[in-house]
């Protein structure tokens, strides 16, 4: 083949090339910024729960424009850390070896670890309310685990088979909303609000509290 063709066809190759490659610098810098954007709203929030975009836009160190370029909206981006918070719990359930251990022992590294990532995320504990359908679909990754973890421990006679555990689970999902609306209403702190959900579901589901306050 003639030494200018090849050059030719190369100068082709590298012009088709450069778009290819100005994409995928395109696609990194848009995680990197979403990445930087979900860390500074996450530590931001924790102390200043009415922080508003401008305050996390400046705590990343980007503009206003480009966090709502990935976020469109407060409430969007909010969504956003919470599912962060979920998919962080998600790992940390995975980790903790709940098949493995029996299911007493399981529902009490499950909520132990659920309250652990909640108390990373402390305004997640001030979000507006929400239906009960967007809550369970807010917190489904969690609510699954819960889920099995009750109906093994039914399964195995260690948990009391009266109840459902479609009504076991709705009826804890209730008293995690009630948490949430009595520090809401500064009843009760966050810590307060946390011991009296977790003694509260073991009670529901008939587990004894190691560890009753």
């Amino acid at each position: 083949m003639p030494y200018r063709v090849v050059k030719v066809k190369e100068a082709a190759a590298n012009r088709s090339s450069q778009p290819q490659a100005r994409q995928r610098r395109q696609r990194a810098d848009a995680a990197q910024n979403v990445s930087a954007i979900l860390q500074a709203a996450t530590e931001v929030l924790s102390t200043q729960p009415e922080a508003s975009v401008e305050d996390i836009a400046r705590a990343a160190g980007l503009s206003r424009q480009t966090v709502y370029a990935h976020f469109p909206s407060r409430e969007a981006l909010l969504n956003a850390v919470a599912d962060r918070a979920t998919a962080e719990a998600v790992a940390v359930f995975e980790a903790a070896g709940l098949d493995e251990a029996p299911p007493a022992q399981a529902l009490i590294r499950l909520l132990n670890a659920g309250w652990t990532v909640s108390a990373r995320y402390p305004f997640l504990w001030h979000l507006p309310a929400v239906s009960t359908d967007e809550d369970v679909d807010r917190h489904g990754p969690v609510l699954e685990r819960l889920l099995g973890v009750i109906r093994r421990g039914q399964e195995s006679g260690d948990f009391d088979r009266t109840l459902s555990p479609g009504w076991l689970l709705a009826a804890g999902l209730a008293i995690g909303r009630t948490a949430e609306e009595e520090v809401k209403a500064g009843r009760m702190t966050i810590e307060d609000a946390t011991h009296a959900a977790h003694h509260s579901i073991l009670r529901l589901i008939g587990v004894h509290d190691p560890a009753p306050r």
